[in-house]
């Protein structure tokens, strides 16, 4: 029974009907619970909406919890106590959270969990369990993570030094250093808000500089995200091809 449970519970192979089915649901009740964020004013449907959908990621985390030792392959008890700490685990637990005091008003401590009202954006994330887009495009940055980590460290070397170079060159312009890290991350987007600038020679000459260089960083995850994406299109349409030769 457990096993058939973590069948139907874990990502379809598109085999599994009822698999399917419980992925479809799972993905709607994401969404639904995600329209509440919309607005800024809280409704009595919305609360409903809410009760509905934090007792149903309740019971999927419960199954979850209850059927970890076929997650790991493992029947001793360490997979139970290994599985809270699995990353989609805590997904699951941090969009939980936040909505337990609608369910008992009682709590004061959890009361303060309605501050991080925000935090049921996380939910979002509970999509690339059931999507197959979303799982693919989560392997594409898993198996690109080494060079995409390259140029983030790039980035950030960009951004503090570009940061540093304007702050001591223009100091009248950027009242603090955060002022300063705020410029270089829009420069090196590209998009120039207007906000904050240079307004000497020397500062729009950095300016100048810092944009260019920050047109190849932006570039640079792309080529790298789209190479991974080509390698998993190709990946699908061979395992389709084997498919149809085997049938």
């Amino acid at each position: 029974m457990r096993k058939r449970i973590y069948e139907v519970i874990s990502a379809s192979n598109g085999h599994d009907t009822l698999s399917s089915v419980y992925d479809f649901f799972m993905m709607a009740v994401i969404v639904i619970s995600l329209v509440p964020l919309i607005f800024k004013k809280s409704f009595a449907a919305f609360e409903i909406i809410d009760k509905i959908c934090v007792a149903v990621f309740i019971l999927d985390y419960l199954l979850r919890w209850a059927t970890a030792d076929f997650k790991f392959s493992d029947p001793s008890a360490v997979s139970f106590l290994k599985y809270p700490f699995s990353p989609m685990a805590i997904v699951d637990l941090v969009s939980i959270l936040p909505s337990l005091t609608v369910l008992n008003r009682g709590f004061k401590i959890l009361r303060i969990l309605r501050m991080f009202r925000a935090l049921r954006v996380f939910r979002s994330f509970k999509l690339f369990r059931y999507s197959k887009n979303a799982r693919m495009i989560a392997n594409i940055f898993k198996k690109q993570k080494e060079p995409l980590g390259c140029v983030l460290l790039l980035a950030f070397a960009y951004i503090l030094i570009s940061a540093l170079i304007v702050f001591n060159v223009e100091p009248d312009s950027f009242n603090t250093f955060f002022d300063a890290i705020y410029w270089a991350t829009v420069s090196l987007t590209t998009m120039g808000y207007g906000d904050i600038y240079p307004v000497t020679e020397i500062g729009r000459v950095v300016t100048m500089v810092s944009s260019i260089f920050g047109i190849a960083i932006v570039a640079l995850p792309a080529g790298i995200i789209t190479a991974g994406y080509m390698d998993e299109l190709g990946k699908i349409s061979k395992s389709a091809n084997d498919e149809s030769e085997e049938e």
